[in-house]
């Protein structure tokens, strides 16, 4: 059932509700693959086919007993293992939640199993979802599959590996600063970061509650769209959620007309720091958006150039305090609780144990940000800024409908390479952290190959809040004018997944 990873996941699901392939059946192919690849990947943390498989036989019975389900009924899905599920694990990526088994799913979850989605495994990611390439996480690396020395993006690259290598045709990721757009970027597929309180943060283990917004993987538009609508829409168990109807963002991947529309340039995001693949596949990228009849101006946003110092104040803040709940009391791990120590021994040691080095960084850079005699010169100028870039975005959707930039100033990094520079670790979401601290939606597509090392390099389609399907609209257009010009989706001129065994179709 090898040709079942060549289908799209709209088409698997058409194919599962007219009982031409059973949900079984796809999920065993899928499940084969990832027995297949998982060694050289790692982007699982955790898979269990009979409690998968479970899931689909009862997909299946609910086919055949006439119910009628949501268009992706009995895809499978990789879900990161940032969102609680009460049958896995939930670790986020770190050893003081190893083995941990949640007694509620997160609403991201409940809504997959509502649309009858069929969850594959968890998978690996930066430790609490904070790094830009899946080398923090507890369990080892995730690799990318257009090359295995090189990272997958991050925090959520185990679902974005998970999809390019063909482990699943859908993943849910987590924006916080680009990490569901840079994986994508780098792996050659597409990720959308909706609206901040478009969907539900009910169950998603926080960094940053201002900024982690829930959002899917696929391997073209459509999939990304019908994936962002089956989980979106109000909660009324996350008191940020937007109380409005999900944007019509699978209409929008069904079009492919861009003319009249008006498409600014970022001006702040090029020149120095930017590879040259990367700029001239963005360049070509900006030219077919006018030879499909949008409309291209220059647009600036000043303000922009303060948003990483700025993030790095705000999002450490908010880590300082989320994760001060991981105190080795309630759950968790726990460590030298021998009856002679005091809690707070216990806690030190835990968390001296259970913490990895990029969280320990980001819990100390917070908790000086916001101490007493800092807050107002650090935390507090940080939101300063944050609205000044919410100002400069204002601007610009005054004047355009869109705001089109490179997702990442590079292509995928040797593993190990940025392992001891944070700061030029923290540079590859230099594109991506804006749209997170102003809340609007973004996306990312691929837009072809860097020249120097034939890997994969992402387009960033920025709109405003609540204008998620004009994300879908340009990038739907995007796709199906590079695929003509191409003979196929971007993943087919990937050689490495060859080695991984997979043929294309």
């Amino acid at each position: 059932m090898t040709e079942l990873l060549h289908k799209t996941a709209a088409e698997l699901g058409r194919l599962i509700a007219a009982r031409e392939v059973s949900a079984v059946e796809v999920t065993q192919a899928h499940l084969d693959r990832i027995a297949e690849v998982e060694p050289k990947v790692n982007a699982f943390l955790h898979v269990d086919p009979e409690t998968t498989l479970a899931q689909a036989r009862a997909v299946d019975e609910r086919i055949a007993g006439g119910e009628r389900l949501g268009p992706l009924a009995g895809v499978p899905v990789a879900h990161k293992d940032v969102f609680t599920t009460t049958d896995m694990p939930t670790t986020a990526g770190s050893k003081i939640l190893e083995g941990w088994r949640p007694p509620y799913d997160a609403t991201v979850t409940s809504r997959l199993r509502e649309a009858g989605l069929v969850i594959l495994g968890k998978t690996n990611l930066d430790e609490f979802a904070m790094g830009s390439s899946t080398e923090n996480s507890a369990y080892g690396p995730t690799r990318n599959p257009w090359d295995l020395s090189r990272i997958p993006g991050g925090s959520s690259g185990g679902s974005s590996a998970a999809v390019a290598a063909y482990e699943a045709p859908l993943s849910t990721g987590t924006d916080t600063g680009g990490s569901i757009r840079q994986p994508a970027a780098v792996t050659g597929i597409v990720g959308m970061k909706p609206t901040y309180g478009g969907s539900s943060r009910y169950g998603l283990i926080a960094f940053a509650s201002s900024l982690d917004t829930p959002g899917p993987f696929a391997r073209n538009v459509l999939d990304a769209a019908l994936l962002h609508e089956a989980f979106s829409g109000h909660d009324v168990m996350d008191s940020t959620s937007i109380h409005a109807h999900v944007p019509p963002v699978v209409e929008a991947a069904r079009q492919a007309d861009i003319a009249g529309l008006r498409v600014g340039v970022v001006k702040e995001f090029g020149g120095e720091g930017y590879q040259p693949g990367v700029l001239a596949r963005f360049h070509e990228a900006v030219e077919l958006l006018e030879s499909l009849g949008a409309k291209v101006v220059e647009v600036s946003c000043p303000s922009f150039g303060y948003a990483l110092p700025a993030y790095y104040l705000i999002a450490p803040s908010e880590c300082s305090s989320n994760l001060a709940r991981f105190d080795a009391m309630r759950y968790g791990l726990r460590v030298g609780d021998d009856g002679t120590r005091s809690a707070e021994e216990v806690m030190s040691m835990t968390r001296a144990a259970g913490f990895g080095p990029e969280v320990k960084r980001r819990i100390m850079l917070g908790t000086y940000a916001l101490s007493s005699g800092y807050y107002d010169a650090y935390y507090g100028q940080a939101q300063k800024v944050r609205t000044l870039i919410s100002r400069d975005f204002d601007a610009a959707f005054h004047q355009v409908d869109v705001l089109v930039s490179p997702t990442t100033p590079t292509t995928a990094f040797p593993i190990g390479e940025r392992a001891d520079d944070p700061m030029a670790m923290y540079l590859a979401d230099l594109c991506t952290i804006p749209t997170n601290l102003a809340g609007n939606a973004a996306i990312s597509v691929p837009c072809g190959l860097a020249d120097e090392d034939g890997l994969p390099v992402g387009l960033q389609i920025m709109a405003p809040v609540l204008g998620d399907d004009r994300c879908y609209r340009v990038g739907a257009a995007v796709e199906k004018a590079l695929e003509d010009r191409w003979g196929g989706s971007l993943l087919t001129k990937a050689p490495a997944l060859e080695g991984l065994g997979y043929q294309h179709g």
